[in-house]
């Protein structure tokens, strides 16, 4: 059975950062792609970042510039270093992954949340 579980979250103040991790139970080259979401109260769950086995990224244009999705392939994790965090940033966040172009995975979420 392939898990995602996610790690990092906490609480921030506003300005700060936060590096989440998502550990793969399986090679990360059969999850393309691997992406970042999250979901604030009373809000639909929102794409924050993926990342292709090329190392191809997307952003959602709320958090360009702040946010970097990367992919550590030895270690089966994809990250996601958040600089500059606001308030509106908190949310649970989710790692997803495709595998084998089949099935979406998702892992259980880790909580942000940040004061102003």
């Amino acid at each position: 059975q392939v898990q995602l579980v996610e790690s990092g979250g906490g609480l921030v103040q506003a300005g700060g950062s936060l590096r989440l991790s998502c550990a793969a139970s399986v090679s990360i080259f059969s999850l393309n792609p691997m992406g970042w979401y999250r979901q604030a109260p009373g809000k639909p769950r929102e794409l924050v970042a993926t990342v292709s086995t090329s190392g191809i990224t997307n952003y959602a244009d709320s958090v360009k510039g702040r946010f970097t999705i990367s992919r550590d392939n030895a270690k089966n994790t994809v990250y996601l270093q958040m600089n500059s965090l606001k308030p509106d940033d908190t949310a649970v966040y989710y790692c997803k992954g495709q595998y084998l172009n089949a099935y979406d995975v998702w892992g259980q979420g880790t909580q942000v949340t940040v004061s102003s």
